[in-house]
Order: C-alpha cells, then structure tokens, then sequence
C-alpha cells in the first residue's frame, strides 16, 4: 500500500518536552486542584450546578482529571446529571478561548449532525465561576460505561499507561469501533468553511441564526502544548484566520522554527544536532513556500479535530457509542487534515512506538486496510441516505494520502515534538532526493546558511546556562 522511502540522511529522535516547564505547570495546577476538593469549594460548586440544571440534587461526585480539564458531576434524583468542566491551570494555555470555541462547535454538531455531544446548559468566564475557578461549561452528563479505548487496548493494560491496540482483538470487535469512529468522522468533514480557523454564528447575538462562518484563529492542540511545553510565548503564534491553504502550512512551519529557538530546555542534545533541527525546518520552510500541498488553496476548508481519538468516544458495555465529548480544538483546516488517514488506528502514536518508526507504519497499513472497508460502507449508507454526498467521500483521499506520502507530510506540520523524526524518515527524500547533510545546506536560502552557526551558539549557550542552573 506505501512506497518505501529509502533511508534518511540522518535518523533523528523526537525533540523531547521541556521538563522543566512540564514541573512549572504542575506547580500551577497542584494548588487549584487542592483547592477543588475542600468541602466549602465542593458545596458550592454543587449549588452552582443545582441552580443551572435545575432539580432536586442526590450525590456530587469527587473531581476527576484529564489532559486539559477536571470535572465534576452531579447526581440528580430524576437520575439524571450534569457536568461542570474546568480548563486545569498548568494544562490549559488559553482557557477562555479554549471554553468559548468549544462551546461554538459543540452546538454547531449538535444542530447540523446527529452525532451526541453533551447538551450544553451553561457557560461562562471567569467572573461568573464558582469560587473563582476559572471559566466553565456545565453540561449534560452522557452516561458511559467507558470509552473505545476500553474495547480495543491491550487486555490488562493499566489506564495510567499509553494505549496500544490489542493485536489479537477480534476482527468483529476492531470493524465495530472503525466503523463508528469513521462515522464520526464523516458528519464532522462534511462541513466545509471559506477560510481556516475556528467557527461561530454569523450573528451571536441572535440565537436562531444558523449562519456559522469562521471567525477567529484555529485553536490547535499543538499551540496549547507549544506554550505549555515548548516555552513559545503566546504572541507569537498564529493571531488571525487563514484564506489559503499556503498560507497556513507557512505559519505551521514557522511555528516549527519558533519552537526550536524558544524551548530552553531539552530542545538540543549537541551542535551537530541543533544544526540538523535547524536545517530540517528550513527545508520544510522551503517545502511549504514552493509546493503545492493541497488541492485546496482557495477553499472550502473542511471542520477537523485536532483530538478526535477512541479515548473521547463514550460507549456502553457492547462498545456501541453513547456520546463524544472533548472538542475544544476543532477549526475548519485545509482538507489535508481531514484526507490524512487517522493517525490513532494503533492508539500509540508513532513517535512513540517502542519498536520504531518503520515497525509502527508495517502494523499501521494492517490496520488501515480495515479502516478503510468500513469507511467505504459507512460512506455508501450515507449517500444511499442522502446524509452525505459523493463529494464527501473521504476513503479514497485518504488511501491516496498514504500512498503519496501526505499523511506523513500533513502529520509532520501538526506536531512540533514529532517533526524531526518524520522529517528525515518520511519527507526530505521525497522532495529533496538523493544527497547527504552538505547537499542539504546548499538548498537553504542565503540569510539561512548565514544565519545557522549563530543559531547553534545561542542555543549551545543557553543549554549550558540551563545546565548551570540545574
């Protein structure tokens, strides 16, 4: 199914997080999470709830965790509940935003598919939060017996360790998640957007108008975690929409340079290495100023979700989907995005496989064949529907993204810590071809190779003043 590239000029590592920015996120959060469970703080949280749901209140349940948010839920005697999510301070970059764009599409999926997202009661910012903590969504709470990790994680497996796919999952339970999970994804791509970034109604001030259009900066997960974990201050980010496809692959890979000249720690082992990272994003500067990447410059943008993943798909004992929560970094995004096969079909990301790269797409193309059969179904019931039309089909783009080595190339551009590594295994030999490290160089712009050596003695220098510090 994919052509295999020949060996890259060097074999490059994933840039390791910041762990000293990690520790000063967890210092921010200790704190507000001990507070969460004093009783005064519990009670009236519950009374918040109480008064937006409406009811008469049974249990509140203790506080829970996940990447970005804690939660709490609240038993009703009508044996319903509510939800009352927080953005964790140290996890959560852009809180506001963060809730205020959520909310948009939220409501975006519940009006425009038939997908179930929590119903959404209320929300605010965080004057309005009980005991001031920070903005918040009260939400139906969707009942659950778990999630698709549940159905296809290795049997065993402690929930505090990364998932795997089980390699001996049952052919019928693997079709059954796939085939749910592609539906997902189906009504989410089919809504298409005139520019990139995230959506809201024409008119918020009117609440049945049903013009959505996007309207401010895509939100992503990568620009959280660049903040959070990669020492990039905030204004330098991207600020504003985006008309083209070009132009937003441009601002990725500048992001990817930003990244490397802000993390100061653990972003270089060594001169050599510094100088590979920095060639790396130039070249891919490179890439996205002189290639064509998408079909799509001009539009229309396809809806994705940065996060979209069988851990945020609810499901009952029968892993038959109940609900899907968590999608604060969802925006309209070049149709790239939505054509890349997706990238949790082994739930362990390939920078992460602990038997490499080559071992991780070997298994994945595996699984993909699968995939694929029942996107195709899902995709055949939908226009026999007429839910979905042919021009929505996402099956035979996606298969042409693997082959092409677009999924690599869309990945890539996505992930800031994974970039190195798949830049030398999956990309640099397909644009630039055969050649070594000095060849490389000689494709840089001017200032570029001006530029590098003063580039590696600053990092070399920062490094050292870490190190010093430690």
């Amino acid at each position: 199914m994919s052509l295999t590239p020949a060996a890259g000029i060097i074999t490059a590592r994933c840039m390791d997080y910041d762990d000293v920015a990690w520790a000063r996120c967890d210092e921010v959060f200790e704190p507000w999470k001990s507070r969460l469970f004093e009783r005064e703080v519990l009670r009236e949280i519950g009374r918040f709830i109480d008064e937006h749901r409406g009811g008469v209140p049974d249990e509140l349940f203790a506080p829970k965790r996940g990447a970005f948010n804690a939660w709490l839920r609240m038993l009703f005697h009508d044996g319903g509940s509510a939800v009352i999510r927080f953005p964790c301070p140290g996890a959560s970059m852009f809180p506001e935003e963060k809730v205020k764009r959520e909310v948009a599409v939220m409501q975006f999926l519940e009006y425009f598919t038939n997908l179930r997202v929590p119903h959404i009661l209320h929300y605010g910012m965080s004057e309005e939060s009980p005991k001031g903590f920070g903005p918040f969504i009260i939400m139906e709470y969707i009942s659950n017996d778990g999630d698709f990790i549940d159905a296809l994680n290795i049997p065993g497996r402690s929930r505090d360790d990364r998932p795997i796919l089980d390699p001996n999952v049952s052919q019928e339970r693997l079709e059954t998640v796939y085939s749910q999970m592609a539906d997902i994804m189906l009504q989410v791509s089919k809504h298409s957007f005139n520019e990139i970034g995230c959506i809201g109604k024409a008119n918020e001030e009117d609440e049945f108008d049903d013009n959505w259009i996007v309207k401010h900066r895509p939100l992503t997960f990568n620009m959280n975690e660049l903040v959070q974990l990669g020492g990039v201050p905030p204004e330098l980010l991207p600020q504003n929409t985006f008309k083209t496809a070009s132009s937003y692959y441009q601002a990725l890979a500048e992001m990817h340079m930003i990244h490397l000249s802000s993390q100061r720690n653990d972003a270089i082992d060594s001169a050599e290495d510094c100088r590979h990272k920095y060639i790396a994003r130039c070249l891919f500067r490179k890439i996205t100023r002189e290639h064509q990447l998408c079909d799509d410059e001009s539009g229309p943008f396809k809806l994705f979700c940065d996060d979209l993943r069988p851990g945020n798909v609810l499901a009952n004992d029968q892993y038959m989907m109940t609900g899907v929560i968590d999608w604060e970094f969802t925006y309209a995004a070049p149709t790239g995005f939505a054509y890349s096969p997706p990238f949790w079909l082994l739930l362990e990301l390939p920078e992460f496989w602990e038997q490499g790269l080559d071992d991780w797409t070997v298994k994945y193309e595996k699984a993909l064949s699968t995939f694929l059969k029942v996107l195709k179904d899902q995709e055949q019931t939908a226009i026999d529907r007429e839910t979905l039309k042919e021009a929505d089909r996402l099956s035979e783009n996606m298969l042409k993204s693997w082959q092409s080595g677009d999924f690599w190339l869309n990945y890539a551009a996505r992930k800031s810590w994974a970039f190195d590594m798949i830049y030398w295994a999956k990309i640099d030999r397909r644009f630039f071809g055969d050649g070594d490290l000095s060849d490389r160089i000689k494709l840089l712009t001017p200032d570029e190779r001006e530029e590098m050596e003063g580039f590696v003695q600053m990092k070399l220098k920062a490094k050292e003043e870490d190190g010093l510090a430690d």
